[in-house]
């Protein structure tokens, strides 16, 4: 337990309220302060954990038996007074095992909470280093997280991307921005098929040719909540050499500006 106000708060407290009830007694006599013990060692417990409840506790009870003690009329402790003195024991003790309990609980439920938040922040931070496009989808297909390298590969602004869009959004948008090098009468397809393929967590890996002369490998991933993780990975320097020959040069340039470094996997793959 650490020693602060907080400690301190709920003995301090039950000593005061049991001292002014002793200075009181003779002109209440019949308060019973039983369900203000209990009250006191709930908070003492929810502020500062099982220790500072059972130390309220403790006073709670002596204080309740010097109350009993200073009737004058009635010397000693009788029966009644040792069972009302037992009971309350009892209820104190239990009250702060189980308020105290309960913060401790609470308090590292919050732990588990922050170190959850601070990891997938670095994570969140780590998938916009990556150049492949990834998109997490939610049960509804609404996108959840788009990293940074998905934001490019469709000019996707910050502003959109941060809504929250679903799926066919971001379809409608690349379609609006010309991103897909396909023909205007088979757009509407190709949305239809990949919505379909999002629906039903298909995991086969197609390529999307961008206009810009990239190729994206696309696989959708069925998640175990119902939702879907989509990755676009670029794969123009291994799917391009079977474009037109007379383009070669200039889909070699996108993959090695000097060509020394893949130009031999190109050879091979031709």
């Amino acid at each position: 337990m650490r020693f602060g106000w907080r400690a301190i708060f709920g003995p301090v407290l039950t000593a005061a309220t049991t001292l002014l009830a002793i200075l009181l007694d003779r002109h209440a006599p019949a308060l019973s302060l039983a369900p203000l013990f209990v009250g006191i060692v709930a908070l003492s417990g929810s502020l500062a954990g099982v220790a500072s409840a059972l130390g309220s506790a403790a006073i709670a009870v002596i204080g309740a038996a010097l109350l009993a003690l200073s009737h004058p009329a009635l010397p000693g402790l009788a029966t009644a007074d040792l069972v009302r003195l037992g009971l309350l024991a009892l209820t104190t003790a239990g009250t702060a095992a189980v308020t105290g309990l309960m913060r401790e609980r609470l308090l590292g439920t919050f732990a588990a909470e922050r170190r959850n938040h601070a990891t997938a922040a670095r994570l969140s931070a780590a998938l916009d280093q990556v150049d492949i496009g990834i998109v997490l989808l939610d049960a509804e297909t609404r996108a959840e997280f788009i990293n940074r390298a998905f934001r490019d590969y469709f000019a996707l602004p910050n502003e959109k991307a941060d809504e929250k869009p679903p799926f066919i959004a971001l379809m409608y948008h690349g379609r609006d921005t010309g991103a897909f090098e396909l023909p205007e009468d088979e757009l509407g397809v190709f949305i239809a098929q990949r919505m379909e393929m999002v629906r039903i967590g298909d995991a086969t890996p197609i390529n999307i040719n961008l206009r810009n002369g990239e190729v994206l490998r696309f696989v959708c991933t069925a998640l175990p909540d119902g939702g879907r993780m989509l990755s676009t990975t670029p794969v123009t320097d291994l799917v391009r050499h079977t474009d037109t020959p007379s383009r070669a040069d200039y889909y070699r340039s996108l993959r090695d500006p000097t060509g020394s470094k893949l130009i031999r996997y190109l050879r091979v793959a031709e």
